[in-house]
């Protein structure tokens, strides 16, 4: 297996024979002298599989390339999987299986923000470390989770910003499935849209796994807006593009313009590239990045999991949560959950595959935002990206 080069952090970590179990593990966590568990919680079956098998994918990767380099104060990690089963009552279940009977020191999982806030009770309560890798509306800030994917102000209000911008869009017609997420996604989208003095032509939202979208593209095509803003997810993706394609809607001429925020790699690869060639997506990774550090991921992710794989925005950010952890835990010289909290704000990987990524002290991460356009063979080009990091903001004065 290609290894990836060590990540690199902040502060220098410390040395096994330096830290006693006794002393790195006050809490009754799953350590030993030589081992330490952390749990893997995703949906591997229903809706959401299509959109969360990378994830897993990518945090086991992280999980045989940390073993490879030493482990974490040199203990090697072992996971369980879990799966989520794209039922929310059924995260929270295994959750607490992860935490309670298990005793994981950490967690790395969950996709939608509904499964996200079924499990949140439960690792405040049991005090559980969750980290996070998707976009996500924002308007949370949780000590015992860290986010790794962006938040509001890092993708729905940039990514507004860069199609008004650049493409002149002043019509939006918002679409998304029925859930917290694309519903409070679009809230704020509709404030900003609005706050620009523009339009929204129509907003409707279709239950997760729902095949027919025919009705809401003949009043698109009706309303005619410039900008289709499309928050589906999960395998409702692969109808959703088909039937935009089938009903004549091109979109590389971009009349309307599709744009989405949640459409990567992992979904093309079941839509085809030829059905969503032309639209434009709103994230901070792709796997077409050319720097040095992604070339490396991208190697030896497709070298694990097959030439034909893929890597997205949130498999991406994924793969930060167990080298985040990991310099967390050396950092504070203990895997006690308080300690790895309190040494998680000002946590820097250098070599990230999206590039510099920095913890905030709200548990977000600082990161840069990118505009993708998609192409026929499921890849897509950057177009835009912003200068400088964008602060995560979870609570953007206006938009709550």
């Amino acid at each position: 297996m290609a290894v990836l080069p060590a990540l690199t952090f902040a502060s220098a970590p410390l040395r096994a024979q330096e830290v006693a179990t006794a002393d790195a593990n006050t809490t009754g966590l799953a350590v030993t002298d030589d081992t330490v568990k952390v749990g893997i919680l995703h949906s591997i079956t229903g809706t959401m599989a299509i959109s969360e098998t990378g994830s897993v994918e990518a945090e086991k990767l992280a999980i045989d390339q940390i073993n490879a380099s030493g482990g974490v104060l040199g203990r090697k990690i072992e996971y369980i999987q879990e799966d989520g089963a794209s039922d929310w009552p059924t995260f929270a279940e295994k959750a607490k299986k992860l935490l309670v009977e298990n005793k994981t020191a950490a967690v790395f999982g969950c996709w939608t923000s509904a499964s996200r806030k079924a499990v949140l009770p439960v690792f405040e309560q049991y005090n559980g470390m969750l980290y996070y890798p998707t976009f996500y509306e924002g308007l949370e800030e949780s000590p015992n989770v860290i986010y790794t994917g962006q938040e509001a102000t890092q993708q729905i209000i940039a990514g507004i910003d860069w199609v008004v911008r650049e493409k002149g869009a002043k019509s939006f017609y918002l679409l998304g499935s029925d859930y917290i997420w694309p519903r409070t996604a679009n809230k704020i989208a509709r404030k900003h849209i609005e706050k620009l003095g523009l339009k929204v032509s129509g907003e409707d939202y279709y239950p997760l796994g729902n095949t027919q979208f025919n009705s809401v593209i003949n009043k698109i095509k009706l309303k005619k807006p410039d900008v289709i803003y499309a928050i589906v997810v999960g395998g409702s993706n692969v109808a959703f593009y088909k039937q935009l394609k089938a009903a004549g809607i091109d979109m590389s001429k971009e009349k309307p313009l599709l744009l989405t925020i949640s459409v990567t790699e992992d979904e093309v690869l079941g839509i085809g590239g030829e059905n969503i060639a032309g639209a434009y997506a709103a994230m901070k990774y792709f796997e077409s990045l050319p720097n040095d550090n992604n070339k490396a991921f991208v190697a030896a992710f497709k070298e694990k999991w097959g030439a034909d794989s893929v890597i997205g925005d949130v498999t991406q950010a994924a793969y930060l949560g167990p080298w985040l952890w990991k310099a967390a835990v050396e950092k504070a010289g203990s895997f006690d959950i308080d300690k790895v909290r309190a040494a998680s704000p000002g946590i820097e990987l250098t070599t990230a595959p999206e590039g510099y990524v920095r913890i905030h002290e709200n548990h977000h991460l600082w990161s840069r935002t990118r505009i993708g356009h998609a192409r026929a063979d499921g890849q897509f080009d950057v177009v835009y990206e912003t200068k400088d990091l964008i602060e995560p903001n979870p609570f953007p004065e206006g938009y709550q």
